[in-house]
């Protein structure tokens, strides 16, 4: 099947329902679920949007196999030019969503893609390892499979430094090899979009490295969303069925979060990319480059919702009247220059583009680890503290929906009505900065961006000792040095 729709991807949703577990019940219908409905409807918008006319042909490329269009996101990049076109494409997607998925289906296939350009890598763990890699690449592009992923072992303690203690009652661990694939038992986290995806990824990830005692959680493999023995177990939804009006965002782009629990489930031998070398997941992601694929893919998300949270706060002003006031123009200027900086970042890492050992055409890590690294604890926190200040009192004297249709309806579009936009309107939109910054899905917003790329203190820590700083010293010895 090529670049599918989204009927398509709804019906197969139905067809193959994985084990989802939500507030202590079994869920039956992902795509029916008042909790999980709305989510599924966004991404099968992204898949429409494929076959969208005035887009379509940047949505799309022709598959290297069967010659049927394929999305692009799945495209292999050899030079600067595949980047900005692949970039186009996700740009498309992310604007779907408002950048408020960040699990669009894009960040994995990115990261699929980085691993079948460097497939000779996984071979080296075993030979038959790269053949299962480009193979199961073929299969999520020439099936356009949905897929979540999830990197994160439970753990029952936590210690210093950036490598794992794991212990093997939590962590999900190879318990028998057989004839017909490998065994795993444990639990993993976050599977975001786990419920509204085909299949799973599992494989390690740098900000949570492993010691060589811990081979037997040494592996990267895919499966099915309904292999026997998969659980997913969802967090709380932040669809609480509301209209579209009352709750913007919630309604529309959750997303869900969720715990995966492995009891004894069999992976079979041709999905299966790496094992028992620990060496080799530690260092897979930047042997292959796959993360800054996904990286890059998530800075320009982040780029599209700073652009959104611009366009807010300009139409909270004008609804207001306050944009000739200065701290206002203030806070909105520092909305801009955290966007033009998350677009510089994206310029440079196209600038500096560079082949890896394989031939993949991988942008430069530093400006899309400074992206990644400023977004989380410096960028988007503030966006939502913007808002919220921009917002003041009006954010808490938001009529609903149904007080427009009720007899005090004539009274709320009286009293609520300012010099440029009547009431319906102004609470429309104050409802939308509350979703943004005040409910809870705001407040999951803030919480996932600080966390999703992993916990900020490794990440500096994993920075630090991969940056190189030799020429910074040696032009300061230099000028201590110079008569």
């Amino acid at each position: 099947m090529p670049a599918k729709t989204g009927q398509q991807y709804i019906a197969n949703l139905r067809e193959n329902p994985a084990e989802v577990w939500m507030r202590g019940e079994r869920v039956e219908d992902v795509t029916t679920h008042p909790a999980l409905k709305g989510g599924v409807k966004s991404v099968a918008a992204l898949y429409d949007r494929q076959h969208d006319e005035k887009v379509g042909g940047e949505m799309v490329f022709p598959s290297p196999s069967s010659g049927d269009p394929v999305g692009l996101s799945f495209m292999v990049p050899r030079t600067v030019d595949d980047l900005l076109t692949r970039r186009r494409m996700m740009t498309h997607w992310a604007w779907v969503g408002c950048g408020m998925m960040a699990r669009t289906p894009d960040f994995m296939n990115v990261s699929i893609a980085g691993w079948a350009g460097a497939a000779e890598y996984f071979g080296q763990n075993r030979p038959e390892f790269a053949d299962n890699v480009r193979r199961y690449f073929e299969h999520i592009r020439e099936n356009d499979i949905t897929l979540t992923h999830t990197l994160v072992n439970l753990q029952p303690r936590r210690e210093s430094g950036v490598l794992d203690k794991l212990d093997e009652q939590v962590a999900l661990t190879v318990v028998k090899e057989t004839d017909a694939g490998i065994v795993v038992r444990g639990s993993r986290v976050l599977a975001t979009l786990g419920p509204l995806s085909d299949e799973i990824a599992v494989y390690p990830t740098r900000t949570h490295m492993i010691g060589p005692e811990s081979w037997r959680q040494a592996f990267s493999f895919a499966i099915p969303n309904n292999t026997p023995g998969l659980k997913f177990i969802c967090r709380e939804s932040f669809d609480y069925g509301r209209s579209d009006f009352d709750h913007p965002l919630g309604s529309r782009f959750e997303e869900m979060d969720c715990i995966v629990f492995f009891d004894d489930v069999l992976v079979p031998w041709e999905r299966v990319f790496l094992l028992g070398d620990v060496d080799m997941c530690n260092n897979y992601g930047l042997a292959t480059q796959s993360t800054t694929h996904s990286g890059y893919q998530v800075v320009n998300r982040c780029v599209v919702k700073t652009e959104f949270i611009l366009g807010l706060a300009q139409l909270m002003a004008d609804t207001l009247g306050s944009g000739e006031l200065q701290h206002v123009q203030e806070r909105i200027a520092e909305i801009i220059i955290h966007l033009e900086t998350l677009k510089a970042c994206m310029r440079a890492s196209e600038a500096d583009a560079w082949v890896n050992d394989y031939g993949v055409m991988c942008p430069a890590q530093g400006p899309i680890t400074v992206g990644r690294a400023l977004y989380p604890t410096t960028i988007y926190p503030r966006l939502a503290e913007i808002v919220q200040l921009m917002g003041s009192g009006n954010l808490m004297a938001l009529p609903s929906e149904g007080d427009f249709n009720a007899p005090i309806g004539p009274e709320v579009e009286r009293y609520l009505t300012t010099d440029t936009a009547d009431a319906r309107e102004r609470v429309r939109l104050f409802r939308l900065a509350w979703d943004v910054a005040c409910s809870a899905f705001g407040g999951r917003q803030v919480l996932y961006e600080r966390f999703f790329g992993g916990d900020p203190t490794r990440n500096a820590l994993l920075l630090y000792r991969s940056y190189n700083r030799d020429g910074a010293k040696e032009r300061v010895l230099d000028f201590l040095h110079s008569s």
